[in-house]
Formats: structure tokens, sequence, C-alpha cells
């Protein structure tokens, strides 16, 4: 996978995984922040209540850096981890895993429930559609009216997305592209009179 890649799930999708009547209902969601994290995390708890425990585990942004693993009452790495495990082994980010288990009465024992919570992470990841994204970057910049075909022509020939664009007696611009394409970019709007980058 290259620098400026990552993978990422498309949608929700759902993994149920039974043992010993425990019942394990796993959730994937695709997520961005911290807040739509606690924000899931919070719908679940309430939709389960009745459910023994809600455990849990994510990782957000294209590094893979910030994540976390929660058991919710589970003996402590038998939970969180298994199932950031699964998150860690496919490779992905900007996604949450919510696994709720309804005890069935009989104990599973530390490596029971282990392998438990990693198979029914394994089969919501399982069930997701799972795409590539590029790590993007914006850039913002004005210039004057006169040297629109300049900018035009660099933005037709580079394909950066426009996100957004205003013509007043400066223009504004803000385009965004893939991380490993910007320098080429920027490099070409330097060159453009009259421009500058906010």
């Amino acid at each position: 996978m290259s620098e400026d890649t990552y993978k990422t799930i498309v949608a929700p999708s759902e993994g149920i995984y039974t043992e010993k009547r425990s019942k394990f209902i796993a959730i994937a969601l695709p997520v961005r922040t911290v807040e739509e994290v606690k924000a899931h995390l919070e719908t679940y708890q309430k939709k389960y209540y009745d459910a023994r425990h809600v455990c849990y585990a994510y990782m957000l942004g294209h590094e893979r850096k910030d994540f976390r693993a929660n058991d919710n009452g589970e003996p402590s790495g038998t939970a969180g981890k298994p199932i950031l495990g699964q998150i860690n082994s496919n490779e992905l980010t900007d996604i949450l895993v919510v696994v709720v288990r309804y005890f069935g009465g009989i104990k599973l024992g530390t490596s029971g429930l282990i392998v438990a919570y990693k198979a029914a992470a394994a089969e919501a990841i399982a069930a997701a559609t799972v795409i590539e994204k590029t790590v993007d970057e914006t850039v913002t910049f004005l210039f004057e009216y006169p040297f629109m075909n300049d900018v035009m022509r660099v933005v037709k020939e580079e394909e950066p997305e426009i996100l957004e664009q205003s013509y007043d007696m400066d223009c504004r611009m803000t385009l965004r592209i893939r991380q490993s394409m910007m320098p080429k970019l920027r490099a070409r709007l330097e060159k453009i009179e009259t421009l500058r980058f906010e």
C-alpha cells in the first residue's frame, strides 16, 4: 500500500457469532472522528441496553495512530484487543467495530472470550465493503481574474477536485488532490502571475 492511500469501509455491516449460548453481535461502522465514535457508542448502548457487554475498538486517521480498545467489563484484553486486532490485520482505519454480547449462562473463559470477540469482529469486517481511499490535501489560493485561464489549465491537467471557488475582485479557489500529487500542483500554480496561497 502506498504512503498516501488507506483502507476503510463504505457502509455499516454486521456479523453474528454464537458460542455456548452467548451471542455476539458485531457492527462495523465507517467513522472519521472521535465524536462520531462516541455518538455511535451511545446509540448502540441504548439499543442493546439489555446486553451484558458492549465492547468496541476503533482506528482513526490514515496514519493509523489514533485508536482505542475497550473491554466494557470483560476481563482485561479479552474483548477490545481482539477486535482491534481484526481492524489491524485487515489494515483498516476510520472504522469503529462494536461487539455486543448477550451472556448465555456458560462462562467462556478468557481464551474463549478472545476467540469469540475476534470471530465476531472478523464476521462484521468480512461483511463490509472495503475501499482504498487516497490521503488528500487541500490548497487555497487567490489570483486576479485575467489569470483565470492559466489557473483552469492547471486544474484541467492535474485534475484536482474543486471544493470551492469565488470570483470577486480577487478570485479564490480551494482544491483537493492526492497528497503525492500536491507538490506538482503547487509548483505549477506558483508560476501563475498574481497567484498567492492563503
